[in-house]
């Protein structure tokens, strides 16, 4: 690949796909759906789609998946293999009276019987949650008490997380274990019984066919559903339908440029929709071979994945690297020879990762922008394309995206307005669960309204400037966190940082910087003027932080999103609202 930086707002790569543009204009959903073959009869199942069309092909013996655990253990499984276990476990599902609208949650780290039993879920008509398990008590309880699921699948070591909250879960009917024997009682001394019954997941998958008939759904029947985490109130369940895989399938061939000869790594958890689309629906549905690791963040660790598992397409986050451009020259010990592509998500990508990403690998990431809501990539920097520095890039074929005032009117390209996208793409949201109101309250003249403020440029390509409420009004100016953040993070001692808008009687808002110190300085006032001279040198005299706290680490949530509206809580003394999804990355 050719990658030329010709300032420093602009990449030009040499093209090695079919010409977007061109692309873009013929394009129509029926396509993708002949080109996958998911459809029969209009019925369809993404278990399927993702997994047992392989079987009786060249490819059923082919790598699906390798599994590495955190202490360094290791499993491989071919597609056949994750076919006959996922059927196995849809029988074990079927034998517990599962009927199709269930809801089975999956409350498990990164470990095989996760994504087994996520298939298996899908197989008998069933709606699959996820949640990370870093979730406590009290983030379980809501998840398990909005959505009235009937089953869990977790550990021995995890359900005692559940026992905290047993009393509040009367839906819960059994709590199936992958590991250990199970417990009959809560507390063994008072004798008090558990509400649900345990069922011994080794034990029942030994005793189960590896034949299963997969339900055939609608299109539009449910599939999976997660919780998002808002500001105010409960997480909300946003659900999904099968017919998302259309979607996820072909975005990850191309935007992520998947083939089925590659060894794909991508590192977010499937308590996050990442982890559903693309590291399990539309990469098998793909035929390409995916590497889970069950660890947490290490850069010589991820290193050594990358050269053992010889990692060709890589999709992490913005967080992770910076945390790997903090790490130094680490990554001159391993061959990463092996890598071709690289794509980021999660946050808005900052240049500087990107300019970072060219010196260390001698490949740029190419961000892309979605939702939990919209089920797979809406806009993305492609492989043909090129990249503008700091650009969310152009949407998808078959995704009409612009930018609309507060009352859904269309405004001119360069003008700050609310993103929004043409509803009907195949993996939208189908519902929030249990809270129409809520649902039909993201959608205006014709629109569906991300939450997010952005502006596109003369060629088409898309700008983030923040989350409706994060943007700073400050003398008179609106100003995004998202462009400071990447000033910031351009100054040579900086990490990362997060910026917010703080309460000010003369501008409205003056803007206030949590800044990362790299580990070789020091915080000082020196070095405070410093950055802020910096900054206003590269953005505007209004638009430089006015106020710098140094700390240790920022909020983030398990995708590496940085919860500005947990430093504005705390900033000024306000209830930091839903913290379930809050752990550093």
């Amino acid at each position: 690949m050719e990658v030329v930086e010709k300032s420093k707002k602009f990449l030009k790569i040499k093209p090695n796909l079919e010409d977007y543009d061109k692309t873009y204009k013929k394009f129509k959903w029926k396509q993708a759906e002949k080109e996958i073959e998911c459809f029969s009869g209009r019925r369809l199942n993404a278990a399927y789609v993702a997994l047992d069309k392989h079987i009786d092909t060249e490819r059923e013996n082919k790598l699906a998946l390798s599994w590495e655990g955190e202490n360094g253990e290791s499993k491989k499984y071919t597609f056949f293999e994750l076919s006959e276990l996922s059927n196995k476990f849809a029988n074990v599902l079927k034998k517990l009276k599962v009927k199709r609208g269930d809801r089975v949650f999956i409350f498990l780290p990164r470990i095989p019987e996760l994504y087994v039993a996520f298939l298996g879920i899908l197989k008998t008509g069933a709606i699959a949650g996820t949640m990370f398990s870093a979730f406590g008590p009290q983030g379980l309880r809501d998840r398990l008490q909005d959505s009235g699921a009937k089953y869990l699948i977790t550990n021995s070591e995890l359900k005692k997380r559940v026992y905290e909250v047993e009393k509040e879960l009367p839906e819960l009917k059994y709590i199936i274990v992958t590991d250990g024997a199970v417990d009959k009682v809560a507390d063994k001394a008072a004798g008090k019984k558990h509400g649900f019954k345990e069922i011994n997941y080794k034990e029942e998958m030994d005793r189960v066919s590896e034949k299963f008939n997969i339900k055939k759904m609608k299109p539009d029947d449910h599939a999976f559903m997660l919780y998002t985490s808002g500001t105010t109130g409960k997480p909300k369940g946003v659900v999904h339908s099968h017919k998302a895989i259309v979607l996820e399938c072909m975005t990850a061939k191309w935007v992520l440029d998947i083939h089925e000869d590659d060894r794909y790594w991508c590192t977010a958890d499937p308590g996050w929709i990442t982890g559903i689309a693309y590291e399990i629906l539309g990469t098998w549905s793909n035929g390409a071979s995916t590497l889970v690791y069950e660890g947490r963040f290490d850069a010589e660790k991820w290193y050594s994945l990358i050269k053992k598992y010889k990692i060709t397409v890589w999709y992490t986050a913005p967080t992770a690297i910076r945390m790997l451009e903090a790490a130094g020259d680490v990554y001159k010990k391993f061959d990463l020879s092996s890598l071709r592509h690289l794509c980021s998500v999660g946050e808005p990508l900052n240049p500087q990762p990107i300019r970072w990403g060219l010196k260390a690998y001698k490949l740029p990431f190419h961000d892309n922008w979605w939702q939990t809501e919209t089920g797979g990539i809406l806009i993305a920097n492609y492989p043909c394309m090129n990249i503008k520095l700091g650009s969310m890039g152009k949407p998808v074929p078959g995704v009409e995206a612009g930018i609309v005032d507060d009352n859904g009117n269309k405004l001119k390209v360069g003008q700050q307005g609310n993103l929004a996208i043409r509803p009907g793409w195949p993996s939208m949201m189908k519902e929030i669960w249990k809270n129409k109101k809520k649902y039909r309250s993201y959608f205006k003249k014709g629109w569906y309204i991300t939450g997010d403020v952005a502006y596109k440029d003369k060629g088409g390509y898309f700008w983030f400037i923040g989350r409706a409420d994060d943007v700073i009004k400050t003398s008179g100016e609106r100003v995004g966190p998202f462009e400071v953040e990447s000033a910031l993070v351009e100054h040579p001692a900086v990490v990362e940082a997060g910026v917010i808008g703080k309460p000010d009687p003369v501008r409205g808002e003056i803007i206030k910087a949590f800044v990362v110190l790299k580990k070789e300085y020091t915080q000082s006032k020196q070095l405070e003027d410093e950055i802020k001279e910096f900054v206003k040198k590269r953005l505007a005299g209004h638009a430089y932080p006015r106020e710098i706290s140094f700390v240790d680490s920022l909020p983030k949530t398990r995708s590496g999103k940085i919860m500005r509206r947990v430093l504005k809580a705390k900033e000024l003394g306000l209830p930091v609202g839903d913290l379930s999804a809050l752990e550093e990355y």
